[in-house]
C-alpha cells in the first residue's frame, strides 16, 4: 500500500522529536524533509519515494542479521499470538526467556552466571552502575563507588550512561556527567601517542595513566571501569597492541570491576562472537544489546559474572529481594527475537563471515584510501572500519571544522547509494555494515565511497585547500 508522503512528512515534523538532530533547521525546513525508510532486504532499504540505498551502518551498527529476516518476524509474531507480554518480577519466567538466558550465560567470555534485561544499551549501563554500587555495598566497600570511562568511549546517552560516554556534546546542556564518573585517555594510538613511541609502548603508557589515576582518587574509592572493546562510536578504533593486557593488569592490582560494553562487538561484528574474546578480556560484567535482536525488537542485557553474582546472592538474606527491574524486563517477544536472531549467527555463523568478508573490507579500505593525500589513517577490525581524513599527512594536521570534510564525503556517499556515517571527534567516515555482507556487496561499498571521498578532495582542491 502505497503511503501518502507529503502527509506523513507534515504529521512527523509536527509530532516527532527526533534524536541528534538540528531543531530549528528542522522545523523551518532547511534539513528538508524527513526521510521515510519503507522497506529493507539484505543490506539495502528503500525509502517512500523508492530510493534504494546500501546500508554500510546496520541501522546502528545493529542489524547484524540484514533485513526482511522472515524467521524472525515468525518468531516475534508465534510468540505475540501465544503471549504478548508477562513480567519476570518475582520468578515469573517464559520459555523463550529461560532458554535465551542459559544460552547467553553458556556463550558469553568469562565465568558468567545471570542475565539482567532491560531494552537498550543505555539502560544495561545504567544497571550495571547499579550492579557495582550494590556490589560493593553488600562486601562491605561502601566508598568503592567510582567508575572510570575513558575519553571518547560511548556507552549511553541516559543520565549515567550518559556521563559515562567520553563526548563533551552528550553533556552539553544536560547538566552531565555526574561526579561518580571519572575519565582517562583514549586508546588511540594514531593521536594520542608520543614521537617515536610503538603500540606496545603506548598502551603501557595508557595503563600507567590508569594506575596513576586509581592511587590519586584511591583504590578503596574506585568500583569499576567500563569500557569497550573497540571505540565505536567514538571513532571505529581497535585497542593498540598490548593494550587490554597491560589494562586488565592495572583493574587486577586495585581491585576494580571490568564492565566490557559489548553492545557493538557482541554476536560477531570483530570476526569473534564477543570482542573480549577477540582481544583476550577477562570481563566481570557484559553489556548486550544491538545485535542481540539484530535491531527486530528493543532488549538489552547485562551478564553479571560469578564473583559479582554471588555476592549479590549471599547478601540477599541482609537486604532481601534484589530491588531493580524494568516493566519489560525479559520480555517475551524480546527474548523470542533473541532466540531467532542467535540461531541465525549460529547457523549461519556469521562471526566467520564477519572474519571472513571483514579481512577482504578492511584490505580493500586500505588499498583504496591509505595512500590518499586526504587520508590519515584507515583502520578496522572485522566488518566495522573507518577512514579518518586530514589537512596535512605528514604533520598530523587536522581539517579546519569548518570545512565539515567527514560530512561533506557522508553526505557525497547518501547522493551515490551508500550510508556510510559521519563519526564525531574528527573527520571519520565510518562503516558497520550487517554480517551477511558478501565480499561482492563490499566491492560496492568501497567503490562508492571512493568516488565520494575523491568528489570532496576535489572540492577541497578547488576551494584552494591544501592537499
Amino acid at each position: 500500500m502505497a503511503i501518502n508522503i507529503k502527509e506523513i512528512s507534515e504529521k512527523d515534523k509536527n509530532s516527532v522529536l527526533h534524536p541528534f538532530t538540528h531543531l530549528k533547521d528542522f522545523a523551518t525546513g532547511k534539513l528538508g524533509e524527513p526521510t521515510i525508510i519503507e522497506t529493507g532486504k539484505g543490506i539495502r532499504i528503500q525509502d517512500a519515494s523508492g530510493t534504494q540505498l546500501i546500508d554500510g551502518f546496520a541501522g546502528m551498527y545493529c542489524v547484524n542479521v540484514g533485513y526482511g529476516r522472515t524467521e524472525v518476524a515468525e518468531a516475534i509474531s508465534r510468540q505475540a499470538y501465544r503471549l504478548a507480554y508477562y513480567h519476570c518480577y518475582a520468578a515469573h519466567t517464559t520459555d523463550e526467556l529461560a532458554i535465551l538466558s542459559d544460552r547467553l550465560v553458556k556463550m558469553a567470555p568469562g565465568r558468567m552466571s545471570k542475565a539482567f534485561y532491560g531494552m537498550s544499551g543505555s539502560d544495561a549501563n545504567e544497571t550495571q552502575a547499579k550492579l557495582v554500587w550494590y556490589y560493593n555495598n553488600l562486601r562491605g566497600k561502601p566508598h568503592k563507588k567510582k567508575i572510570i570511562a575513558r575519553e571518547r568511549g560511548y556507552h549511553g546517552c541516559s543520565v549515567l550512561s550518559g556521563s559515562m560516554t567520553g563526548m563533551s556534546f552528550y553533556h552539553d546542556y544536560m547538566d552531565l556527567p555526574l561526579p561518580q564518573i571519572v575519565r582517562t585517555g583514549a586508546p588511540h594510538y594514531y593521536w594520542g601517542c608520543n614521537p617515536e613511541e610503538t603500540e606496545r609502548e603506548f598502551s603501557v603508557r595508557r595503563a600507567a595513566e590508569l594506575d596513576q589515576l586509581i592511587e590519586r582518587l584511591g583504590p578503596d574509592k574506585v568500583g569499576a571501569f567500563i569500557a569497550e572493546p573497540v571505540l565505536g562510536t567514538g571513532g571505529i578504533t581497535p585497542p593498540p597492541v598490548g593494550y587490554w593486557e597491560a589494562i586488565q593488569a592495572v583493574l587486577k592490582k586495585h581491585d576494580v570491576l571490568l564492565i566490557a560494553d559489548e553492545v557493538i562487538t557482541g554476536f560477531g561484528r570483530t570476526g569473534s562472537m564477543f570482542g573480549s574474546e577477540h582481544y583476550g578480556i577477562e570481563p566481570d560484567l557484559i553489556t548486550i544489546a544491538k545485535g542481540l535482536t539484530s535491531g527486530y525488537f528493543p532488549l538489552s542485557a547485562a551478564i553479571v559474572g560469578d564473583k559479582v553474582y554471588k555476592v549479590l546472592e549471599d547478601g540477599a538474606d541482609k537486604v532481601g529481594a534484589f530491588s531493580h527491574g524494568y516493566t519489560y524486563s525479559g520480555h517475551p517477544i524480546g527474548a523470542a527475537t533473541a532466540n531467532a536472531v542467535l540461531d541465525i549467527v549460529e547457523r549461519e555463523n556469521l562471526p566467520a563471515n564477519a572474519r571472513e568478508v571483514g579481512a577482504y573490507f578492511q584490505a580493500q579500505l586500505k588499498e583504496k584510501f591509505a595512500q590518499l593525500p586526504i587520508v590519515g589513517e584507515v583502520r578496522g577490525v572485522g566488518l566495522m572500519g573507518a577512514i579518518e581524513f586530514v589537512a596535512d599527512r605528514d604533520q598530523k594536521k587536522r581539517f579546519d571544522a569548518s570545512l565539515k570534510v567527514g560530512a561533506r564525503v557522508s553526505k557525497a556517499a547518501r547522493d551515490r547509494g551508500l550510508i556510510a556515517r559521519p563519526m564525531p571527534h574528527g573527520d571519520i567516515l565510518g562503516f558497520a555494515p550487517p554480517l551477511v555482507t558478501t565480499k561482492a556487496e563490499v566491492d560496492d561499498i568501497v567503490s562508492i565511497a571512493e568516488s565520494a571521498v575523491r568528489s570532496v578532495m576535489d572540492e577541497l582542491v578547488r576551494g584552494g585547500e591544501k592537499i
